[in-house]
């Protein structure tokens, strides 16, 4: 009876321990959105357009970057006198990067293309997350941040660094293929501002990719989808 006990017990702190669980990450969640402007604000961005540069080995290069909500994605790059880009939609993704001796468009390789498909949700890819196949998982905190791991529909995770102070996204971090190699990369996100009632982060800074600079953004934007194809 003693031990029937014990596991009732045990039962009951498992289910409320997942119960405390699930309503922690989403609470991290909720303010999360709420900090970017809201879930009836979010829900009205359709697209946006940042512009500025990105610092690389020393090197500051111009780039463009428009996105049309879960459309496409294109990147826009000059540099040493070049026209480069890479286009990301829901099927497939496309670079010509004629600075690294491109002579044609190129198909990007499908890990590349999956870990950058969360980005074409513009409006946040936490915002009904459940609706969208994207699972949530409250990993406790880590310094001044709360962790919450992100695994999306198509089996790509990212662990998220969100602020206990003010709710935004500080930090990302996750695995991915590059050249045949599993790397870590970490990405930091600061220096938000406020456009039209949303919040961005102006600087952002990749383990890979290095600084880049946004000195310009621009929300609903009208986007031809022909830059896609």
């Amino acid at each position: 009876m003693k031990n029937l006990m014990i596991f009732g017990m045990f039962i009951l702190t498992m289910v409320f321990a997942q119960f405390a669980q699930a309503q922690t990450a989403d609470d991290v969640v909720n303010k999360y959105i709420d900090a970017l402007g809201g879930k009836e604000k979010l829900s009205s961005l359709n697209s946006v357009r940042l512009s500025g540069s990105m610092s690389i080995q020393g090197n500051d290069i111009a780039i463009t970057v428009t996105k049309l909500h879960m459309k496409g994605m294109r990147m826009d790059i000059s540099v040493m006198g070049t026209e480069n880009y890479q286009i990301i939609t829901p099927g497939k993704g496309v670079m010509f990067m004629p600075v690294q001796g491109m002579a044609s468009p190129t198909d990007m390789p499908e890990d590349a293309v999956k870990a950058a498909q969360s980005q074409l949700d513009v409006q946040s890819a936490l915002l009904n997350y459940k609706d969208k196949g994207t699972a949530v998982e409250f990993l406790g905190a880590e310094g001044n941040d709360y962790k919450l791991k992100v695994t999306f529909k198509n089996g790509i995770s990212t662990t998220y660094f969100i602020g206990k102070s003010d709710n935004r996204l500080n930090k990302s971090v996750s695995k991915r293929s590059i050249n045949g190699e599993e790397m870590e990369i970490e990405t930091t996100y600061s220096n938000y501002k406020q456009v039209d009632g949303f919040w961005f982060a102006f600087t952002v800074t990749s383990s890979v990719q290095g600084e880049t600079n946004y000195d310009k953004i621009e929300t609903n934007v009208k986007v031809d989808e022909s830059i896609f194809k």
